[in-house]
């Protein structure tokens, strides 16, 4: 995100979800915008997802910002890995100051855009925080709404993990996705620590397939309020500070062919942003 600081971000690689976020179906209530008051390259090699807040009613007046990848390609073929990595400052918020935020850096897969419903065609959730509680969740959405093999609308995740001073400096979170071990895998991974695994036998062949075995397009957004953080004791509240940042230095996907060597062209390793992938 090498942009001069205050520019958007490259539509040739991104595009903004606008809107409210009423319509996104999980209870925030921000809009959703591609102002660069909200969605900006801050000039130091940094994307910077900001909600701001204006009025005087705490859950109403709230901007922000949600983009995704133009691309839906980003996946392992059979037999071989994918890992989506990206550096990520969380909003340096707290719980008292912090609440409602709702930071993400997830993936929907590729047949949501062909008209495959949620979650039938899978959902990872990379990262996610609410309320400023220095943690992370991760998660996998699947199979039907709601109930269902991945107990919908929850899906089958983490729980809650410590992330100490997340709020405060960048830290790398990834996911990856192997094919190349039975039953296949997907691993979350806080600073290169693989912190939970989830395996394709905690469900049936058909969901675990139709959810994980293809590709995805990638997602981060900063909501406010919502089902999320309303588990977690609510908000945004009249404490609940304007002007957070969620900050992300590079984001960045590998491939591992079948066989163990990197592939070559679509199966290579790619920087899908400028960054500084390690």
């Amino acid at each position: 995100f090498n942009g001069a600081s205050g520019t958007g971000v490259n539509t040739g690689t991104w595009k903004y979800d606008t809107g409210p976020g009423s319509s996104f179906g999980t209870g925030e209530i921000e809009t959703m915008t591609n102002s660069t008051q909200n969605v900006f390259q801050d000039g130091a090699g940094h994307m910077v997802l900001r909600a701001l807040h204006s009025g005087t009613n705490p859950t109403a007046g709230w901007t922000s910002g949600r983009i995704e990848t133009n691309a839906a390609t980003f996946g392992a073929p059979p037999g071989g890995v994918v890992m989506m990595e990206a550096s990520i400052q969380q909003p340096n918020v707290n719980t008292t100051n912090g609440l409602g935020y709702w930071p993400a850096f997830w993936m929907l897969g590729s047949t949501l855009r062909s008209g495959t419903s949620w979650p039938t065609s899978g959902e990872v959730d990379i990262l996610e925080d609410i309320n400023g509680r220095s943690s992370v969740f991760g998660t996998l959405h699947c199979g039907t709404n709601p109930g269902g093999p991945c107990n919908e609308s929850t899906g089958i995740g983490s729980g809650e993990r410590a992330c100490g001073g997340c709020q405060t400096a960048y830290h790398t979170y990834a996911v990856q996705i192997d094919r190349s071990v039975s039953p296949e895998q997907i691993r979350w991974y806080l600073d290169g620590n693989n912190y939970f695994t989830l395996s394709a036998n905690r469900v049936d062949a058909t969901t675990w397939t139709n959810a994980v075995d293809h590709p995805f397009f990638i997602i981060f957004d900063l909501a406010m309020g919502g089902g999320f953080p309303g588990a977690f004791g609510g908000g945004p509240t009249s404490a609940t500070v304007s002007g957070g940042q969620m900050n992300v230095d590079y984001v960045a996907v590998y491939n591992k062919a079948p066989g163990g060597g990197g592939g070559g062209g679509g199966g290579g390793g790619s920087n899908i942003a400028q960054g500084k992938p390690t």
